[in-house]
């Protein structure tokens, strides 16, 4: 008899790749789309993947994040203000993994999905600042105000559209067979 217990995991139908590629597809297009303001730009990026979480959830955001950033990263020009690269690329992303396990786990309400979008925003503001600072060797307060204060209310109103848009792009991709 065999002790051993085996995990399967579970695989994803061609329809989810699909959606998942569109997904990709999308962040690519609307990414390098920025408004610059100093030296972060305004960028389109959060809100697609704030759309990403509430589609797909957590598990397969994250692939489709990742897709985005390899295709950044051998040089094809999706980042904010059409760049790419690695120099590009090594920035704060995690917070977003944070944000989507809250959407996920609060079956996409909208209050407990907002919890986890400003959370997981406020990750990604502590390690962008905390990068910043090292990067350009200026203060914290300088830091906060070119990386953090210019952005919490386009932030907000990104997290407010991906919270009302997203669970009814989420429950027709289900109802169409596709999640």
């Amino acid at each position: 008899m065999n002790d051993t217990v085996s995990a399967t995991p579970k695989k994803m139908s061609v329809k989810t790749i699909a959606v998942i590629g569109v997904l990709t597809a999308v962040t690519c297009i609307l990414a390098p789309l920025s408004i610059p303001i100093g030296d972060v730009p305004i960028s389109l990026t959060n809100l697609v993947i704030y759309f990403g979480l509430y589609i797909l959830g957590t598990r397969r955001e994250t692939v489709s994040y990742i897709v985005y950033l390899l295709i950044g990263l051998v040089g094809v020009p999706v980042f904010s203000g059409f760049t790419a690269g690695p120099a590009k690329m090594f920035g704060p992303t995690g917070g977003y993994l944070i944000a989507g396990i809250f959407i996920e786990k609060s079956g996409r309400k909208l209050v407990l999905g907002m919890i986890g979008m400003i959370l997981g925003t406020a990750v990604c503001y502590i390690f962008g600042t905390v990068w910043f600072v090292l990067v350009m060797k200026t203060s914290v307060q300088a830091a906060l105000t070119m990386c953090v204060y210019p952005f919490i209310v386009f932030d907000i109103i990104k997290m407010v559209l991906a919270a009302w848009i997203g669970p009814q792009i989420h429950g027709r991709l289900v109802q169409a067979g596709l999640l």
